[in-house]
């Protein structure tokens, strides 16, 4: 849902509304006069399916994070900005009498901490989930309450897993107990939501212009762009190119994407205009736009599904050509424990590109990431048990200095989830006594 913001920070065209991040320039004179504003704190929920080979995926020992397992190599460069969590756990989302479909359940049990009502029909339930709590509090501060972005699309009908809905498993954000929030995977609709005007009847117009004169979107507000930039001091002009040169990026990725898919075919299934062939890719580029939601203050809120729960797509990008759901069933098999390991390796690669992107964006009093939550992980441990307890979680960002960084965190196994979650929440000015199957806030965090 679209929200009213500033004007002073916004510039306009035909067809377009390009929102701008913190300026000086643009900051109340108060706000400056001793030091730098303090920014909002934003929150996002990374979901990877299928669970993780744990034998590669927990540090050795609690405490301060050494020498990183196999799976979490990749962040080998920002230790001193995430903390991994082991055993916290999602127990509404096992069986409890309601038999198989433990994928539908981890997914939609993730966010939420309630038991999911076993039907494919239309009387889905489960709760709502951590973000929309957040996202109904506060969302009105800023133009989109939360985004909820993914790489794979999903019905929200039919049954998908054992009679459970297939809403379940292709949904993590729930605004109701009933209602599941749709998520984007096309990058070229996601980049026209955050950037074309809502309701205006020159959008449309503006988007075929654009493609057919192969414009970008910043060409149509130039001249507001132009005229701002005779206030800006040095840091803020650097600031705004910086910005302005990641708009110009995705425009062009994109257009490539966009140019190669008209003969494209993955696994036999058409792929829509500006969706990436290459899983990595599309990863990056919903990645890249959620930074740039939060860099302008579009939203404080965001949800990221990798994949859904029980995917069963095949890597090729890294020569996997078994589905994903498969190989998680291992069995103990040396060479599909291999290839699952290769697959979170993979994961933890394009989580590494986001983290560092924003590590290196200036947002004012600290880095994009030093004012964020970011919560990685899913609802199952060992994909071929199907256990939610002692889930794989990692925590990056340091919430506006609040979360401890650099941290193998350790609770007894069993301990809910949702009592993090509560934590977070409290970090965003949300304050909720419980959620789901919360027992409690966190000791020795935040």
């Amino acid at each position: 849902m679209s929200r009213k913001v500033d004007r002073r920070t916004i510039l306009r065209g035909a067809g377009a509304l390009v929102t701008l991040p913190f300026l000086e320039a643009l900051a109340p004179k108060s706000a400056l006069a001793v030091s730098a504003p303090a920014r909002p704190v934003r929150m996002a929920y990374l979901f990877v399916p299928n669970g993780v080979n744990m034998q590669h995926w927990r540090p050795a020992n609690p405490g301060r994070l050494t020498q990183l397992p196999e799976i979490l190599q990749p962040l080998n460069g920002l230790k001193s900005e995430f903390s991994v969590i082991s055993g916290l756990s999602q127990m509404k989302a096992f069986a409890n009498g309601d038999g198989p479909g433990d994928h539908a359940r981890s997914s939609a049990t993730w966010l939420t901490g309630v038991q999911a009502r076993k039907t494919a029909g239309s009387d889905i339930q489960v709760g709502i989930s951590a973000d929309q709590v957040a996202a109904q509090q506060i969302g009105s501060r800023t133009k989109f309450a939360s985004l909820e972005i993914g790489c794979e699309r999903g019905a929200l009908a039919g049954n998908c897993d054992s009679g459970y809905s297939c809403a379940y498993s292709s949904s993590i954000s729930w605004r109701s107990e009933s209602t599941p929030n749709a998520k984007e995977v096309n990058p070229r609709v996601l980049f026209e939501r955050l950037f074309g005007a809502p309701g205006d009847r020159q959008s449309a117009e503006s988007q075929a212009k654009r493609r057919e004169y192969e414009l970008s979107i910043l060409d149509f507000v130039a001249e507001d762009a132009q005229r701002l930039r005779t206030s800006l001091g040095t840091r803020d002009a650097q600031k705004i190119e910086e910005y302005f040169t990641s708009i110009r990026d995705i425009e062009l990725r994109l257009k490539n994407y966009e140019a190669s898919s008209k003969a494209m075919m993955l696994d036999g299934i058409d792929v829509p205009r500006g969706v990436p062939r290459d899983r990595g890719e599309h990863i990056r580029l919903m990645g890249d736009m959620m930074i740039l939601a939060f860099r302008a203050d579009l939203t404080r809120i965001a949800t990221f599904m990798f994949a859904n729960e029980g995917s069963n797509r095949p890597y090729q990008e890294i020569n996997i050509t078994d589905g994903h759901h498969d190989i998680s069933h291992h069995g103990k098999a040396p060479d599909k424990l291999l290839k699952k390991k290769e697959i979170d390796v993979y994961h933890t690669q394009q989580l590494a590109y986001i983290l560092n992107r924003m590590s290196k964006i200036d947002d004012g009093n600290g880095t994009l990431l030093d004012n964020t939550m970011l919560l990685y992980g899913g609802g199952i441990s060992d994909g071929d048990r199907h256990n939610h307890d002692d889930l794989p979680l990692l925590i990056a960002g340091k919430g506006g200095g609040k979360v401890p960084v650099g941290q193998h965190l350790q609770y007894q196994n069993g301990t809910p989830l949702t009592n993090l979650f509560l934590n977070m929440l409290d970090n965003m000015g949300v304050r909720m006594d419980n959620l789901g199957d919360s027992t409690g806030r966190l000791q020795g965090i935040f």
